[in-house]
């Protein structure tokens, strides 16, 4: 049955002031109500902190550094590659120097320009080139007012050079997650502007990739037009992780971290990952946890709570875009590792009598053998599930038993977050 309107405008009449609706009230008159954070943006993803609160990665932002100085005497910046996994400082650094060095070469009469794009969001030429033309354009300049649609790449192109001679001496642009273009031609549209006379500003391009083979996969008059100097960031270690979240502390009040809290979150994302954007997740989302339920202090219980959070998401994550088979799949080898208690890997099929059971249960279309084989050896390329060859036993042949590389719980947590497979819960 549809809602009915009179009872949302006798809520409406109820509630005049929004304040007052108690759903929402944050104004501080509850006095059982426990205040965790003070400045919760400390610990939100893309927040770039001033220079004193970035740990362990000095040298990396001298390395950038002195690949951007030559813009702040108005000369060419060079083109940099940097690799690492996620949640190594690769963006964080990126954004920082950049914007440094803005700084430093506008007090010198060096008008920079600076752009960051997101290219998991931005992934074709056209849209690239909107951003970037969009991000630099200064109407009070150039007299452009540079259209959001209706335009391809070619033309925002021909808007970008135009912006470029008219506001700016240089220009510093970065690609991050570059391995996630559609095309790569961006790059030798970039990298070649001023070289083939459509721009008379200096240009520099910093990629940012968490795939060290993604070079490899250039063209090679893209490689050649680049010319770019890598670096290679590696993950964080406990120590950094914990001086990390040491210089976010102030994130929260005074005296709401139990002790434990910092070295706990540290030494479990440096087991795992050495990623210090989780690590900040994870510790964000303990003060959540602890918020929620109106705790006095984050303890250790809350960051287990919100590790195991942070697995299922990251774990959603990897399957995104995987079909529902894909993870009728998963979901029968997390049930069959769950049910045995001395064994964690299975053939091929074990795991697809259980699929059948699993797919039939919701009335869903059951797949060949063969078809769920290569399923697995997809998710085997992908790091979902490991793979291995056995002998057989005498008179056998050889075949291959899979295991799950994550935890049954989250796999089953991940897999039952689909809507579509809520009947299996």
């Amino acid at each position: 049955m549809a809602d009915d309107p009179s009872q949302l405008s006798d809520f409406n009449d109820r509630y005049e002031d929004p304040a007052e609706d108690p759903l929402f009230n944050i104004d501080g008159d509850d006095p059982d109500r426990v205040d965790i954070f003070t400045r919760k943006e400390l610990l939100k993803v893309g927040h770039v902190p001033e220079s004193a609160r970035i740990v362990g990665r000095d040298e990396e932002i001298k390395d950038i550094a002195a690949e951007l100085r030559p813009i702040v005497q108005n000369d060419p910046p060079n083109n940099v590659m940097i690799y690492g996994k996620t949640g190594t400082g690769k963006s964080l650094v990126a954004r920082h120097v950049t914007e440094r060095a803005r700084r430093a070469a506008e007090s010198n009469g060096v008008s920079v320009g600076t752009v960051y794009v997101d290219c998991a969001q931005h992934n074709t030429q056209t849209r690239v080139a909107r951003t970037v033309t969009r991000e630099l354009n200064k109407t009070e300049k150039t007299d452009f007012d540079v259209p959001r649609a209706g335009i391809g790449s070619g033309e925002y192109y021909d808007y970008l050079w135009e912006i470029l001679n008219l506001a700016y001496d240089a220009v510093v642009i970065i690609l991050d997650e570059v391995d996630r273009l559609n095309d790569d031609d961006i790059l030798m549209q970039l990298s070649r502007a001023r070289e083939s006379g459509k721009a008379d500003c200096h240009l520099g391009v910093i990629a940012v990739s968490n795939k060290i083979e993604y070079r490899d996969q250039l063209n090679e008059r893209v490689k050649s037009s680049l010319r770019e100097e890598e670096f290679v960031f590696q993950p964080y270690d406990a120590n950094q992780l914990r001086g990390i979240m040491k210089h976010r502390r102030d994130a929260f009040h005074d005296d709401v971290l139990s002790d434990d809290v910092i070295p706990l979150t540290a030494a479990l994302a440096a087991q795992e990952h050495g990623d210090a954007r989780k690590a900040i997740e994870i510790l964000r989302h303990a003060g959540e946890l602890a918020e929620r339920e109106n705790a006095d202090q984050v303890v250790a219980e809350h960051v287990r709570d919100a590790q195991e959070w942070a697995e299922v998401d990251r774990f959603e994550e990897l399957l995104r875009g995987s079909t529902t088979q894909v993870k009728f799949i998963l979901y029968s080898l997390a049930l069959l590792t769950e049910e045995s208690s001395n064994e964690d890997e299975f053939s091929t099929s074990r795991i697809y009598k259980r699929y059948q059971n699993t797919a039939e249960t919701v009335d869903a279309k059951v797949l060949s053998e063969h078809r769920v084989y290569e399923l697995l050896k997809e998710q085997a390329f992908l790091g979902v599930v490991e793979s291995t060859r056995t002998g057989g036993g005498r008179g056998e042949g050889s075949y291959l038993e899979h295991r799950l590389v994550q935890d049954t719980g989250i796999v089953l947590k991940s897999v039952l977050r689909d809507s579509r497979l809520e009947d299996l819960a």
